[in-house]
């Protein structure tokens, strides 16, 4: 089952204190942002718990920016944000792919995982080349990450709706799940020990993109069996998160027999 696009240009809200909080309660993957006006007390400081609770970041901003986002509406000081595609569970997405081990083997599949990329054009930028590399699923934090949005939505071409994508909360333990149900996992690491002419590619495979500026969290690269970096010619130190996706995904896929 692939992500439900809801809206392909633009994102939803949903307004008032009532209608937020009942969305927050139903613990929905597709709430991205809770605006709160400035100087919020009472109920409305309620809702900020709730979302923290949750996993929903919190900006409290004025009044006249709650009634840009929603306009002619009782926002009544709270407006959500909510995502236009739906997320899939990472468990029914890593059945739907192999629900064995002994699947996952033999169909070799990979999924891709994203630690923290920010920029949602990029993020839209590597969704479109693990589609087009036969990547089968792509896995990002949900917090401290850029979400699918209608920019991500647009660089990608509309393949979001082309892949399962999934959100966690924990990446580390994601990747243990991935070695259990018999995956290797890559991480792009430009000062790797292996170059990605050398890697064997010809296997299951969690490759692991780090964000922009940082690169992978300490923890996240050390739970990979692999750091693989990118042999360049030129004097560039480093290639943009989405370039060296889009090469590592190519090379992965090209690098094993049909």
């Amino acid at each position: 089952m692939n992500p439900k696009e809801k809206d392909n240009s633009t994102p939803r809200f949903i307004s008032g204190r009532n209608p937020v909080r009942e969305q927050l309660e139903r613990e929905d993957s597709r709430a991205e942002k809770l605006f709160l006006q400035k100087g919020a007390t009472g109920k409305l400081m309620g809702l900020q718990k709730l979302a923290h609770d949750v996993g929903v970041p919190v900006q409290f901003v004025p009044t006249g920016k709650l009634n840009t986002l929603v306009p002619g509406v009782n926002h009544q000081g709270a407006v959500l944000v909510i995502s236009s595609i739906e997320y899939h569970d990472v468990d029914d997405m890593l059945a739907a792919i192999a629900p064995t081990m002994d699947e996952v083997i033999r169909k070799k599949p990979i999924v891709v995982v994203l630690d923290h990329i920010q920029d949602p054009y990029n993020l839209g930028a590597i969704i479109r080349s693990c589609v087009a590399a036969g990547a089968e699923g792509v896995i990002i934090p949900d917090r401290g990450a850029a979400p699918i949005t209608a920019a991500s939505i647009k660089t990608s071409a509309g393949t979001v709706s082309e892949i399962p994508i999934a959100r966690v909360g924990n990446l580390s333990q994601l990747i243990d799940q991935l070695k259990e149900r018999g995956y290797w996992i890559v991480g792009a690491e430009g000062s790797g020990e292996t170059s990605m002419l050398e890697m064997d590619w010809d296997r299951p495979l969690g490759i692991v993109i780090g964000s922009e500026e940082k690169g992978m969290g300490r923890v996240v690269r050390g739970a990979c069996d692999y750091l693989v970096h990118i042999p360049m010619r030129g004097k560039a130190e480093s290639l943009n998160a989405s370039v060296a996706a889009g090469i590592l995904l190519f090379q992965a896929s090209l690098g094993r027999p049909e």
